[in-house]
């Protein structure tokens, strides 16, 4: 940008700038930088920053406000969209009419990251082009951080955007339907689902825009080659964050009750051999160690339990493709970073939803000796109420309804497990868990050391003296 300075003494620029003289309002200036903000937040104090700047500012392990010095209790960031559509407004109309050519204020913000992202989208869809460079220029772009929201969703919205991206993954994914995947193909279709899985699982795109994701791909009946060409890039994926895209994707489609997935793309989801096999897969090891990883083990089972849930035709089909000794891997597991809360807490439901069959039921009976015990130790450990319940459903399935001696036995032999259920009797639980927490409550042992040594709860007990 020329400034004032370039013009020599009292302030006034030479002849030759004269016509490039750009005035830019003080509030469209960064506090840190002094540029014209590209995208605009707010902290919590009030003041606006560039993203860019103020996220290096807390990167650096800053904890107050630059401008105000006040401490931050909290460094979200909230994008300041008023701001950013005015400085849009004022770049698209500062430059002089006689001087068109030059994009003095259009330098000041940047090329319109709508404008490159619109001109991608074209490259995606044009005949006889390679999709995968635009494709993944395009994910890049939904996934930076320094990229506005309102740009991100102004794309999203885009007439034709969703279509576009979609229309990859059904046209190159049915040439994986023989069982021979071709490098290029996939490669189009791994390209193509990261680009929807950003779409429709991101938290900075409004739901609108990820429902129309969701209605994209219900379009025409086209359930069952979206169900192919998902279940492909999860078995030829170049790598595990593929086929944890693909299996975010998935979650998403199999989510959306109220939107505008239809029920038909959730069944062709949920009844894919191919796909559940593959979603199964996810959830186990993930390298010859044996070790699992967090991210995959999450994807998966957060399938797998919405797949359960939606449909009871899936339930027997996945009990044989082995989603018991999965879910029962990841419950037991004490690797760091493996499980949690959250991804313990869909093993739970899922295994609750398993045993509502005889195959189910059969399946944890024959590895009662580390799935009982896992499933005590994890009750009112996870997923609050409703872990603790599912963690009760299964343990009432196998031991109470079905009666298998090797459960009953491992149930009576688990430690904590008396404790436990007295404890979620006490908490508010529903009256089924209840009854069925009472109904176990025979089924162990009563004895000094499971009554003391039972439940951990971190207690300090003071004595009076």
């Amino acid at each position: 940008m020329v400034r004032k300075e370039m013009g020599g003494g009292g302030g006034r620029l030479a002849a030759e700038y004269q016509g490039l003289e750009v005035k830019v309002p003080t509030f469209f200036r960064c506090p840190i930088s002094l540029d014209v903000m590209r995208s605009p937040v707010s902290l919590c104090t009030g003041v606006t920053y560039d993203r860019a700047s103020i996220q290096r500012w807390i990167d650096s392990g800053n904890t107050t406000c630059p401008a105000t010095m006040l401490p931050l209790p909290s460094t979200d960031l909230v994008p300041n969209l008023t701001l950013r559509r005015l400085i849009a407004l004022w770049a698209s109309t500062a430059a002089p009419p006689s001087s068109s050519s030059s994009p003095v204020a259009a330098s000041a913000v940047g090329p319109t990251p709508a404008a490159a992202a619109a001109e991608l989208l074209r490259r995606v869809g044009a005949p006889g082009v390679d999709p995968c460079p635009a494709l993944r220029k395009l994910a890049a772009f939904l996934s930076d951080d320094d990229v506005d929201e309102f740009d991100k969703n102004a794309l999203a919205r885009a007439g034709g955007a969703a279509e576009t991206v979609a229309s990859v993954l059904r046209r190159r994914g049915k040439g994986g339907d023989d069982g021979d995947d071709d490098a290029g193909g996939v490669e189009a279709v791994e390209a193509a689902v990261r680009v929807l899985a950003v779409l429709a699982t991101s938290d900075c795109i409004e739901e609108e825009n990820r429902r129309r994701v969701a209605a994209v791909l219900a379009a025409g009946g086209a359930a069952p080659s979206v169900a192919a060409s998902l279940a492909r890039v999860m078995r030829s994926g170049s790598g595990l964050e593929a086929r944890v895209d693909a299996a975010r994707l998935v979650e998403s489609l199999l989510r959306d009750g109220a939107g505008a997935a239809t029920p038909g793309v959730r069944a062709a989801l949920a009844e894919s051999e191919e796909l559940v096999a593959e979603l199964i897969r996810l959830v186990g090891p993930a390298d010859g160690k044996g070790s699992l990883d967090a991210r995959a083990v999450d994807a998966g089972l957060s399938c797998l339990a919405a797949i359960v849930a939606g449909t009871r035709r899936a339930r027997a089909e996945m009990v044989r493709l082995g989603a018991v000794p999965a879910a029962v891997r990841v419950l037991a597991t004490d690797q760091r970073g493996v499980g949690g809360s959250h991804s313990h807490a869909q093993a739970l439901r899922v295994l609750e939803a398993a045993v509502g069959s005889a195959e189910g039921r059969a399946a944890v009976c024959e590895v009662a000796e580390a799935a009982i015990p896992a499933v005590v130790s994890r009750m009112m450990r996870c997923g609050g109420m409703g872990g603790a319940e599912a963690a009760v459903s299964v343990l009432w399935a196998v031991c109470h309804r079905y009666r298998d001696r090797r459960a009953v036995e491992a149930a009576a032999a688990s430690k904590g497990g008396l404790t436990k259920l007295l404890l979620l009797m006490q908490s508010g639980c529903s009256p089924a868990a209840r009854q069925m927490a009472s109904e176990l409550l025979k089924m162990f042992k009563v004895n000094a050391k499971s009554c003391l040594a039972g439940y951990d709860s971190k207690t300090t007990h003071i004595m009076p003296f």
